[in-house]
């Protein structure tokens, strides 16, 4: 019982357990300004004179300013373990690389400033781990890439998103439109020529819209351009007003953009670029009625094709209109064609097909299709039979002309009457290709001694397959030239012009000579010689029969020397008797002068 007012007077003797001490704070940045005593804390260094992040950050920092300075990357380590990081400005520095990652740790982050940077680009891995950002500033930099999933961390949560000023001529729209909380999208001052339809159906939220100065000739209806009042500028609108900036843009006003021309706005800055009869004008005062848009109308279509089976074949379609109309095609049996693994579609209006079947044969219908209307064309295709195989060891090959493969030959007269049921410009008696072969032909004209002070003559001419005219010089005193490089197997119109200098005005003009339309002939196959493998496998064949017959020969002689020998080889025999000394008699069937003769020996 003693010792129990013994403890009771140690207790007061014992030492107060202490609290807890926070962790030690990291040193200021050397030129930086560091808020420590009191919470959030905050590190600003703003026009510093950094090269990098410092690495002696204070990791519990909620706000990092490190703007106007010349850091040239943020690497994976820089901004590592800053959980409760709030702000971040990396504001005009140098930046031209975020590694992969490099904001990972930044969970609770809501503002990232990376704006007037030198970013060319942006991965779907450099913005990974941002679960709360909201405000994500990447103007002024020279971004011309953004991944389609370089947004996706913090999709749900952006609400402003700046874009501008940069190089983007594509934008990943599916994921923009995924961005349910978005206020304000700034995509101006960029290289947009187009904006898919419906790209902003899903912006529910979006109150601003900026798509000023980029290369829009038009912009598609939105149904949310249809919920929400659009106005041009914020200065009074209502709350749930949108408000839709594209002046800077070379608008094309035809009736694609009526929509627009129909809504009421505020006094902007918008122009028209086109038509030639509107541009320049202020979009808002131009009338509806003058919004109009012109049907297509087919202007070139192929001529009827004949190709063998198993050979490709390419039907060609051209079409003008306002807007300018989209060329599809129907196969004879009314199916829409596209792309597959026979046929490819191609945005000028060319359809091809890859190998050709004898079914494929039929009349094709090219549609040329706008906002105005559609206008159609059909084109014949037959599919003969396929050519007859050419044998590797085959010389036979189509009868050769005199001289030069390409040598020229005047054209038959069944020739000369496809040429005039040609549709196209007719053939001038003044003009005239009097010879031509595959890939050349001789066009000769008539003196032109009626027009006084000729210069030149000039010769233009294009071929069925494409529209670009081809332009030849002449000497003033020639009457003749010999087209070369020509493409085998194609149609061209040609005309003939005389250039000259008008006496009256002293001004250069020209005078049409005449124009004609020929035809090249088909590419010559090449004379089927053996092929290589054949050749060497024939040589060796014959140099193995010599080989056989060589030692057959050599077997043959030696059996018959061993049979005229008796059955021994001669050499033996021989050897064995010089050898001995010896005779040999025969006992039997012997005559005694042979007898005698041998004893002599």
């Amino acid at each position: 019982m003693a010792i129990l007012p013994l403890l009771l007077c140690l207790l007061p003797l014992a030492p107060a357990s202490s609290p807890p001490q926070s962790a030690t704070p990291s040193p200021c940045p050397r030129r930086c300004r560091c808020q420590t005593q009191s919470l959030p804390l905050s590190v600003l260094c703003p026009g510093a004179g950094l090269l990098f992040v410092p690495p002696s950050l204070d990791r519990r920092a909620a706000e990092l300013r490190l703007a106007d300075n010349f850091i040239a990357s943020v690497r994976r380590r820089d901004l590592a373990n800053m959980t409760g990081l709030l702000h971040l400005s990396l504001s005009r520095n140098t930046i031209r690389h975020v590694a992969a990652g490099a904001f990972a740790d930044l969970r609770a982050l809501r503002a990232l400033h990376l704006d007037g940077n030198r970013l060319t680009s942006l991965g779907e891995g450099q913005l990974r781990g941002l679960v709360n950002l909201r405000h994500l500033i990447l103007s002024n930099n020279q971004l011309a890439a953004l991944a389609a999933g370089a947004l996706d961390d913090c999709a749900e949560t952006l609400e402003d998103l700046d874009l501008s000023y940069n190089n983007l001529e594509q934008l990943p729209w599916e994921a923009l439109g995924r961005l349910g909380n978005v206020n304000t999208l700034g995509l101006d001052h960029n290289l947009l020529a187009s904006v898919p339809a419906g790209a902003f159906s899903r912006l529910h939220k979006l109150a601003r819209l900026d798509m000023t100065s980029n290369r829009l000739t038009t912009i598609p209806p939105d149904p949310l351009f249809s919920r929400l009042p659009l106005l041009a500028r914020p200065r009074g609108s209502p709350a749930s007003a949108l408000v839709l900036a594209f002046g800077g843009n070379p608008l094309h006003c035809n009736c694609e953009l009526v929509w627009l021309r129909r809504l009421a706005r505020e006094d902007d800055l918008e122009a028209c670029a086109s038509p030639p009869a509107l541009g320049g004008r202020y979009f808002w005062a131009v009338g509806e009625e003058e919004f109009v848009c012109e049907p297509p109308v087919v202007t070139h279509r192929s001529p009827p094709l004949a190709v063998p089976a198993g050979r490709p074949a390419a039907l060609r379609c051209r079409a003008v209109g306002d807007p300018e109309p989209r060329v599809r095609w129907v196969s004879p049996q009314g199916r829409l064609l596209g792309n597959s693994s026979r046929a490819r579609a191609f945005p000028n209006g060319t359809l091809e097909l890859l190998v050709t079947e004898p079914g494929d044969g039929g009349i094709f219908t090219c549609i040329a299709a706008n906002a105005a209307g559609e206008a159609t064309a059909a084109v014949e295709l037959t599919v003969g039979p396929p050519p007859p195989p050419q044998l590797a060891n085959s010389t036979s090959c189509d009868p050769p002309r005199d001289g030069d493969p390409d040598a020229l030959t005047p054209p038959s007269a069944a020739s000369a009457s496809a040429k005039v049921a040609d549709t196209g410009p007719p053939t001038d008696r003044g003009v005239q290709v009097t010879e031509h072969g595959a890939t050349a032909a001789l066009v000769q004209w008539p003196d032109q001694r009626p027009i006084p002070g000729i210069r030149m003559y000039q010769i233009q001419y294009n071929s069925s397959a494409d529209d670009i005219l081809v332009y030849r010089m002449i000497p003033a005193e020639s009457r003749s030239f010999l087209l070369t490089d020509l493409a085998s197997g194609r149609t061209y119109d040609l005309c003939v012009l005389a250039v000259y200098e008008d006496s009256a005005t002293g001004l250069t003009a020209t005078r049409p000579v005449g124009c004609a339309r020929f035809s090249t002939e088909p590419a010559l196959r090449p004379c089927g010689a053996p092929h290589a493998p054949f050749l060497g496998g024939t040589m060796i064949i014959a140099l193995g029969g010599v080989i056989v017959a060589s030692v057959l020969v050599f077997i043959f002689v030696l059996l018959m020397r061993y049979k005229v020998h008796g059955g021994q080889p001669p050499g033996k025999a021989n050897l064995g008797q010089l050898k001995s000394g010896d005779v040999i008699k025969k006992s039997e069937g012997m005559s005694p002068g042979e007898r005698g003769l041998g004893a002599g020996a």
